[in-house]
Order: structure tokens, then C-alpha cells, then sequence
């Protein structure tokens, strides 16, 4: 066998040092805007938006345990539940620049009780967000994220919101994602052209296509649940998490949303949050977690369900309404519903 010249490793370094790096994320949505025949620009900015507020954020959070903002204040959001300084934060920075991009009219937000009128009342859309999902988290330095639903407004333009821009069902978004900051921060989004993931390189300031066309396995070996009530659960759900237990299926639950669906998006896998006797209407809020998430899995080829019907056609009837959900792999979400159509019927 021939040894390697010392050239030829030059050249071969120099290729690995110099080979693509991807397409970069503004670029991708500039090109990608042709999906929209009637477009002119304004849900690109909107993105755009999205993306800049997302490296603020992915910046206070790497640095939240050294500038001392990772800790409670003494309030408390809609849901009742505690907010952290990052939550408020991390609201503020996507509010800023949801109101200064200009192509958003209202915004409804986990952290505030009413609709958030941006004065923007000539725009187009409405946005619905939950700024920095699992918190806590950030504490003991686990992955945390945004996730964000895009909506066409049915009010009139020019006019101000009208509660009914946000209660629409998830078929009706025309974009949804999600941004997970952890070991690296990334972008995952549909505009209903299939789901594209995006890796932030911060030394350049920058989100590039890492993992284009994402396709969810249509099976899996993971599950995702807090078993802490499992003596709560209805009979058809515990059944389903017997089953998957009989297989010795493993279980990875983090605790963040974000975290638990990503994981199962590229491995495969189901995600569940089914009710409890203390969350009877399921424990995740419908317009800025579940109708999102619902709507990147079914991009991916994957499925999501409340138990009883198709998440995407449940058509809301309060801004912070809340639902079970079982989402993920498709021959997961289907064993699910045979089983539950056994019981129940």
C-alpha cells in the first residue's frame, strides 16, 4: 500500500477546513418564499424576526448561570405557574422584535394573561409563542426552547386584532416551530413544505441548514412521559403505556418539551401528556405548544392526537385552552388509537 504524501494530506486538511458549510437561514427563507405565490415578503421578515430573538436569547441563556438571571420572581404567569427572570426576559426580547419587525398585529404569549396588541394593525399576522418552554431547566443546564404558531389574521388590515385571529385550528397556521438551545442551539420550521432544521453557528452570528427535509421515523423505540400520575390515567392510556413497557420500549423524558419532541422527531418516538385528575383538560396549552408541534410531526410524515380527535382540527375556544396529546411516530399514535377504540367503544 502506497503511504500518504505529506501533499496530500495538505490538500485533504484543506478540503475538511474549506468544504460547505450549508446555506444560511435567511438565504434558505429567500429562496423558499416562491411556495407562496401571493406572498410579497412579509411572513420572511417574519421569520427573520423570529431568528434574531432567538440568538439574543440563545446568548442570555449560555451565560444565564455567570450574569445571575437563572433565578424566580415573585410572579406568576396565567397558567399559575412561577415565572423565572429568563421566562420574562426571554419574553421581552420576542416581543421587541415581533413589534419592530412590523408584520405582526397581536401576540399571544404563556407569560401574559391578554392578548398583546403590537399596534403593527396593518400587518398580516398573529403569532403565538411560549418565549422559553421548560425553564426550570435552565437551573441544572438542560436544553430548554421556544416554540412558536404562525396565523393569517381573519380580521380586517388596518384594523385592530380581534380575539378570533388566534382561535383557529392548526390547519390554519402558515408557520410553526420551534428553537432548542442546548448543546446547540437550532431552528426547526415548516411553512407546510416539509420540516427543516437549522444549526446556530455562533462564532459567525448565524443559523445554517443542517438537517434539511426532516422525516420522523414512522416507528421508534422511545417513549416520552411523566409517570408521576400514571395512577390517574384513563384505562385506554394505561393499557397503551403497559404495551409499550412490555416491549421494553426506553423511556427519555427530560422535562422539556422541546427536548422530548426533538428527540423523538429525528429518532423516533412517542411523546405523551395525557390528563390527570389535577389537569383534566390535559396540561399543555393547545395554541402555542401543541397545535405548533402537532403541525411540524404531520410535516415530518409523523401524527399527533388528543385521544379523540386529530389535533390540527381542534378549533380552540380560549386563547390559553389546554389539551392531551399523544405525538410522534405514526405506527406509535395509531397503536395508541386501536387500543383506545377497544376500550372506549
Amino acid at each position: 500500500m502506497e503511504s500518504i504524501t505529506t501533499t496530500e494530506k495538505s490538500n485533504a486538511n484543506i478540503e475538511t477546513f474549506t468544504s460547505h458549510i450549508g446555506i444560511a437561514v435567511d438565504r434558505f427563507i429567500a429562496q423558499r418564499q416562491s411556495e407562496f405565490p401571493h406572498a410579497t415578503g412579509e411572513l420572511s421578515q417574519l421569520l427573520r424576526d423570529i431568528v434574531i430573538a432567538s440568538k439574543i436569547i440563545s446568548r442570555e441563556i449560555n451565560r444565564a448561570g455567570l450574569s445571575g438571571i437563572e433565578g424566580m420572581t415573585e410572579e406568576e404567569n396565567i397558567q399559575g405557574e412561577p415565572q423565572r427572570m429568563l421566562d420574562i426576559i426571554a419574553e421581552v426580547r420576542f416581543k421587541r422584535a415581533l413589534i419592530n419587525g412590523g408584520q405582526v398585529c397581536a401576540i399571544l404569549s404563556e407569560e401574559s394573561d391578554e392578548i398583546i396588541d403590537t399596534g403593527n394593525h396593518n400587518a398580516k399576522y398573529v403569532v403565538a409563542i411560549d418565549p422559553l418552554d421548560g425553564s426550570s431547566n435552565v437551573d441544572v443546564n438542560v436544553s430548554v426552547g421556544t416554540i412558536f404558531s404562525i396565523y393569517k389574521r381573519v380580521s380586517p388590515q388596518g384594523k385592530p386584532y380581534k380575539k378570533e385571529d388566534f382561535l383557529q385550528k392548526g390547519d390554519q397556521q402558515v408557520a410553526a416551530g420551534y428553537i432548542l438551545y442546548g448543546p446547540s442551539t437550532m431552528l426547526v420550521y415548516t411553512t407546510g413544505y416539509g420540516v427543516n432544521g437549522f444549526t446556530y453557528e455562533s462564532s459567525l452570528g448565524e443559523y445554517f441548514l443542517s438537517h434539511p427535509n426532516i422525516i420522523q421515523p414512522e416507528n421508534g423505540e422511545y417513549y416520552s412521559i411523566n409517570e408521576r400520575d400514571q395512577g390517574e390515567f384513563s384505562r385506554d392510556f394505561k393499557t397503551y403505556l403497559y404495551e409499550l413497557k412490555s416491549r421494553k420500549m426506553e423511556t427519555r423524558y427530560v422535562g422539556s418539551l422541546v427536548c422530548d419532541f426533538h428527540r423523538n422527531l429525528l429518532k423516533g418516538g412517542v411523546y405523551m401528556y395525557p390528563s390527570t385528575d389535577k389537569y383534566k383538560e390535559g396540561k399543555l396549552r393547545l395554541m402555542y405548544e401543541c397545535h405548533a408541534l402537532a403541525f411540524l410531526t404531520e410535516q415530518a410524515k409523523g401524527k399527533a392526537t388528543n385521544g379523540s380527535a386529530r389535533v390540527m382540527d381542534i378549533k380552540p375556544k380560549d386563547i390559553h385552552q389546554r389539551t392531551p396529546i399523544i405525538i410522534g411516530s405514526k405506527k406509535l399514535v395509531d397503536e395508541y388509537e386501536e387500543i383506545r377504540s377497544l376500550i372506549c367503544f
